[in-house]
């Protein structure tokens, strides 16, 4: 099992422990604004998201309107992109705009 999201038609990131990330979607969902991989860093005390999804392609944010917690242990945390990973020297906050 991977520590995967995705992003849905919704505009809702979802996080999993799954093979792959079509696994994440419910039935009738859809995944078109792509996913990747996430990791907790604790001395942070974020979550890191990365890569892409080979399935859905690349995180589009500036689709995200919603965060489910669930997948990710349950409590919000802040959350940035690695655009670069595995160098994480640049980190790019991610939010949800709720419009």
């Amino acid at each position: 099992m991977y520590q995967k999201f995705i992003i849905n038609q919704y505009g809702v990131l979802k996080f999993g422990r799954v093979y792959q990330h079509r696994d994440l979607l419910d039935w009738g969902e859809e995944c078109p604004y792509g996913g990747g991989l996430w990791k907790k860093d604790d001395e942070r005390r974020a979550i890191l998201l990365y890569g892409r999804s080979f399935a859905f392609g690349a995180p589009d944010f500036s689709q995200l309107r919603r965060i489910e917690w669930a997948g990710a242990g349950g409590t919000p945390s802040p959350l940035f992109f690695l655009p670069h990973w595995p160098d994480e020297d640049l980190l790019i906050p991610v939010t949800a705009c709720p419009y």
